[in-house]
């Protein structure tokens, strides 16, 4: 069955919407039986170490890199018809929203990837956290906080109309991508290695760097198929978290890529769980872990906003075609995480 047959059988926004079930089914299964998370990996490097947490999202982020810059280089994708390259970039939303969204998934023990990955298996921690980000993420689009995104947003702006590839500023050719890709996975190798994690997790932890080359392929191949317009996107969940909100609140809905992602990763999760005999109900602590938890989603609706993206968006779906502000964004998330690590430790939370 080809794609234009897809389209005439169900139509465009349908068929959007299966694309991003089927790549947040990939996602969720995958991130959930590898345990991957950004916040993990910040916390286990923040103490000095280089275990299996960064050779998990090591692994995931060198196989995004690798499978994407593959779909580059045989024509599946054209990463400057991209959304996240199409469109002015903000260095002042990367650096500011990259450092709040660190500080955030450190709080809130979890990205907003990972918070939906757990909410699925029983945690209502992560639901509710999950629910704080999503609102303050469309309060952050459209709201009360727009005015002050778009004012920090527009402090530093990326020259040109559009974003910048890392690639061209550093003038090099387009198959270094994959080189770089190569590099990560060899280092993730290595590291799996010396802390003897499983080939089940390795395989899974590839599986979602596997997702979001998957979204990418999808997408781009919708939108030279499509009559109307569509975003070439992929894993992401700021944007679609505030729109899944949205989805349930108007009173006619629009299908879209973003629509069947966020269900897709919750189903995906949900599913590994159960056939892992993982599924349990789980809870807030205390009065401090849930304070800290709900102040933590809030800095990440709002960071993730401003950073154009969250852990999994800008950090691991930008930086596989090597959006400027993504890397930068990525980077400030590093260095916001590790902070707040430092400080609550030696504040004793």
């Amino acid at each position: 069955m080809t794609l234009i047959t897809v389209l005439e059988w169900i139509g465009e926004p349908q068929t959007a919407a299966l694309f991003g079930l089927t790549t947040g089914l990939i996602f969720g299964v995958a991130a959930q039986r590898s345990a991957f998370c950004l916040r993990a990996s910040v916390a286990e490097f923040a103490q000095g170490n280089l275990g299996s947490r960064m050779a998990v999202w090591l692994l995931a982020f060198s196989t995004a890199l690798v499978w994407t810059q593959l779909a580059e280089l045989t024509g599946f994708l054209h990463s400057p018809e991209a959304r996240m390259m199409a469109v002015p970039g903000s260095v002042s939303g990367a650096i500011v929203g990259g450092s709040l969204f660190g500080a955030g998934m450190i709080m809130a023990r979890g990205c907003s990837g990972r918070l939906l990955v757990l909410a699925a298996t029983g945690n209502m921690r992560a639901l509710v956290a999950g629910l704080v980000f999503a609102v303050v993420a469309q309060m952050a689009l459209r709201g009360w906080l727009a005015p002050l995104r778009a004012w920090i947003a527009e402090l530093w702006v990326t020259p040109g109309g559009q974003n910048f590839s890392l690639l061209a500023a550093l003038h090099l050719p387009q198959g270094a991508g994959l080189g770089v890709g190569l590099v990560f996975a060899v280092v993730a190798l290595w590291l799996a290695r010396r802390n003897r994690v499983s080939r089940r997790i390795l395989f899974t932890a590839s599986g979602v760097g596997f997702a979001v080359a998957v979204g990418w392929v999808l997408t781009y191949a919708l939108s030279q198929t499509a009559f109307e317009p569509v975003q070439v996107e992929s894993a992401t969940f700021t944007g679609p978290s505030a729109n899944m909100l949205m989805f349930f609140l108007t009173a006619n809905p629009r299908l879209e890529f973003d629509i069947g992602l966020v269900p897709g990763v919750f189903l995906g999760a949900f599913l590994a769980a159960a056939m892992g005999r993982e599924l349990r109900w789980q809870g807030f602590e205390g009065a401090r872990p849930m304070r800290l938890s709900l102040l933590g989603a809030a800095l990440m609706g709002m960071g993730g906003m401003l950073a154009g993206g969250c852990a999994i968006g800008a950090g691991v779906t930008g930086g596989s075609i090597f959006v400027g502000t993504a890397w930068l964004a990525l980077f400030c998330m590093w260095l916001g995480g590790m902070a707040t690590h430092w400080l609550l430790a030696h504040r004793g939370a």
